[in-house]
């Protein structure tokens, strides 16, 4: 059974940080694509950020690039994103996916977790 489980989320000021993380239960965690997705009401789900099974490559929205990188630590079977220069527009649930193809469609993963909720005020 897989299961995706976020964490880190919070409320912040704009300009502030918050590191969200991704622990993933599955055995061959190292063969998996991971990424990121947020959510704002009213808005569709969009691509955040991905990283391919091997760590060595990544691939970010223009809206995050630059603040947002996403690494995994293959030992811990987790994902990370670091959130920095936070704005009030990246309010959203975040969610974690992995998958056996790396892509900015949500249809692309085959699994994800429940959410963490991130607040930005200005």
């Amino acid at each position: 059974q897989v299961q995706l489980v976020e964490s880190g989320g919070g409320s912040v000021q704009a300009g502030g940080s918050l590191r969200l993380s991704c622990a993933a239960s599955i055995r061959t965690f190292r063969n998996y694509n991971m990424a990121w997705f947020r959510q704002a009401p009213g808005k569709e789900r969009e691509f955040v950020a991905a990283i391919m099974w091997s760590g060595g490559t990544t691939y970010y929205a223009d809206a995050v690039q630059g603040r947002f990188p996403i690494s995994r630590d293959q030992a811990k079977n987790t994902v990370y994103l670091q959130m920095n220069s936070l704005k009030p527009e990246d309010k959203a649930v975040y969610y974690c996916a992995a998958g056996r193809v790396t892509g900015s469609y949500a249809g692309s993963y085959d699994y994800w977790g429940q959410g963490t909720q991130v607040t930005v005020s200005s």
